[in-house]
């Protein structure tokens, strides 16, 4: 951080470097964790906890399933396809005690998106919920993995309770589609089998691949970056180190709604909470905001994460305002902008702030932060987190001035190895040691960074750059909007025009309303020149909004040059 002599505002009970090969792996972090904390809980699901010592028991005896019974090698690697239940952690870290690497897969993918995924990791096992089993004995005979372990929501919830929950979702809910996967073996008889044996952990070094996290596709197909013990331990150590001033050990209860196969829940919630012994609730279904916020009633949660718009619904929900919030310490927002409007609420009805980080898949994922020390800024994703660097820079990747617009470029022990059998995509994201990010940010003389927008979203309308965020975060401030996503559409008279799609939260809302409001704060051209309303806006798997999607459904309702 020598290098940044303005940067003012480092929080200053952080250090600004920290050991981030404090472990030799990922498993000896665990290995610590569990001896560490025993018989405290580690994991809760639907009312089911599991202890330090259970999830040790258990995820060994699903890697002695995969090391002495299925005989796969060091290095394999077994895709999970499942929603926040406890069978996820014994998986994951049954995977990497047994020396392989995890495949993260999205539950919701169609076939097509599991085969691209499962083909091209070059997976050997697949454990799959029920759930989305059906779509996958679609692809089976196209498709290189030979061993699947299929489970069920209930399978850890213990005696009659996993029994009535299977049930209900299968008869009840019908939630699992009727499938036949050839080969296939339970989650149930993949654990019997596994604890025959004398359990032996692999070694593991930091040069080892962990992960193999597939980025959203959102620019093209879907890329899986190679994340390596080095690099998770680096974050781990690094987000702890942010952390520190406020978490106790063994006194924490984490809530964690977004899916853990997503990079920001893997890293923070997951693995970040389990080195301070952290007691975490999994929220399956978050989209259920009744049942969420009856869950939040039940715990004096302390820690909680999540993306704008999940946040966002919460604020929307008269019972979540009732909620006892004395026990909060940390708010961190993620994976997508925090709009002003739902960082002022979340402070004005929790008392504690929306802290605002920032990461991408290709950086484990955290990449900088605000404080959580009080000195937050709004509006902006914080400073850099210990032992990185974040360079502003031009097309050609030199570093520009403090308050110029230009990528934001990151360097650091968590920036991934590449991306998983593509070299010349991994030498195209790579400015030397630097990971080239594709969103436009500026930087102020004390550091920190405000994020303008993706650089292939931004809107050129007569010669000047507008950004979706600033326009969306204008339109979310408006009375009446609930959610907000802005575009950019052929417009002959100034190259493009700015249109908004926004869910009211009553029917009084007109698009006038919004535009008038918008010419409040925003330049001429940056006002939306057309709002439409719609009932929902679509998001990927963590609740981001996707404007790549917004805009193929306006083509298909409008045209091309609507």
């Amino acid at each position: 951080m020598s290098d940044y002599p303005w940067l003012k505002q480092y929080p200053a009970a952080v250090d600004k470097e920290v050991n981030y090969q404090a472990y030799s792996s990922v498993t000896e972090l665990f290995e610590e964790s569990v001896k560490k904390y025993g018989s405290a809980i580690a994991y809760e699901c639907m009312g089911k906890t599991m202890t330090f010592d259970q999830l040790d028991q258990l995820s060994a005896q699903f890697a002695n399933y995969l090391t002495q019974v299925l005989k796969l090698d060091k290095g394999s690697r077994v895709a999970i396809q499942m929603p926040n239940i406890l069978q996820y952690p014994v998986v994951m870290f049954g995977v990497l005690r047994a020396g392989m690497v995890v495949v993260n897969t999205n539950p919701l993918y169609t076939p097509s998106e599991m085969k691209h995924q499962f083909n091209d990791s070059g997976a050997d096992v697949i454990v799959i919920v029920a759930n989305f089993a059906a779509n996958l004995e679609k692809i089976q005979n196209e498709i290189s993995a030979k061993h699947i372990i299929v489970t069920e929501l209930g399978d850890l919830l213990g005696g009659l309770k996993g029994t009535i929950v299977n049930l209900v979702v299968k008869y009840v809910k019908k939630m699992v589609p009727p499938f036949s996967l050839k080969n296939s073996v339970t989650f149930k008889q993949a654990i019997s089998k596994g604890s025959g044996f004398t359990f032996k952990p692999a070694t593991c070094t930091l040069a080892q691949p962990a992960f193999l996290q597939y980025t959203g596709g959102t620019t093209g197909v879907s890329k899986g970056a190679e994340l390596t013990h080095g690099n998770i331990v680096a974050n781990m150590q690094q987000i702890s180190a942010w952390m520190k001033p406020q978490l106790k050990e063994r006194e924490e209860i984490v809530i964690t709604a977004l899916p853990l196969y997503h990079i920001f829940a893997l890293t923070v919630n997951c693995l970040a909470m389990l080195k301070i012994g952290a007691h975490n609730v999994l929220i399956t279904n978050p989209r259920d905001m009744k049942a969420f916020i009856g869950d939040l009633a039940k715990k004096r949660f302390t820690v909680i994460t999540g993306v704008n718009t999940l946040f966002n619904g919460l604020l929307n929900q008269e019972s979540f305002k009732g909620l006892d919030f004395s026990g909060l310490k940390i708010a961190v927002g993620g994976g997508m902008a925090v709009q002003r409007a739902t960082a002022e609420k979340w402070k004005s009805i929790t008392g504690v702030p929306l802290a605002e980080g920032y990461g991408l898949t290709e950086t484990s994922p955290v990449a900088t932060c605000n404080p959580i020390d009080g000195t937050e800024r709004i509006g902006t994703i914080g400073v850099p987190l210990p032992n990185t660097e974040v360079m502003i820079a031009d097309d050609q990747g030199n570093p520009l001035s403090i308050g110029e617009r230009g990528e934001i470029l990151i360097k650091g022990p968590q920036v991934m190895k590449g991306y998983w059998n593509r070299p010349e995509e991994t030498a195209n994201v790579m400015h030397g040691e630097w990971f080239k990010s594709g969103d436009i940010g500026v930087m102020d003389e004390d550091g920190f960074v405000k994020i303008v927008d993706r650089k292939k979203e931004m809107i050129l309308v007569s010669g000047f750059n507008v950004y979706p965020n600033e326009v969306e975060d204008a339109v979310a401030s408006c009375p009446g909007v609930l959610e907000v996503g802005v575009i950019g559409m052929p417009d002959p008279k100034s190259t493009e025009k700015v249109v908004a799609y926004v869910v009211q939260k009553d029917g009084s809302l007109t698009a006038e309303k919004v535009i008038a409001h918008c010419k409040g704060s925003l330049t001429n051209y940056k006002v939306p020149k057309e709002v439409y309303f719609t009932d929902e806006l679509p998001k990927s798997n963590v609740g981001k909004i996707l404007r790549r999607k917004i805009k193929e459904a306006h083509i298909e309702k409008v045209g091309e040059n609507g």
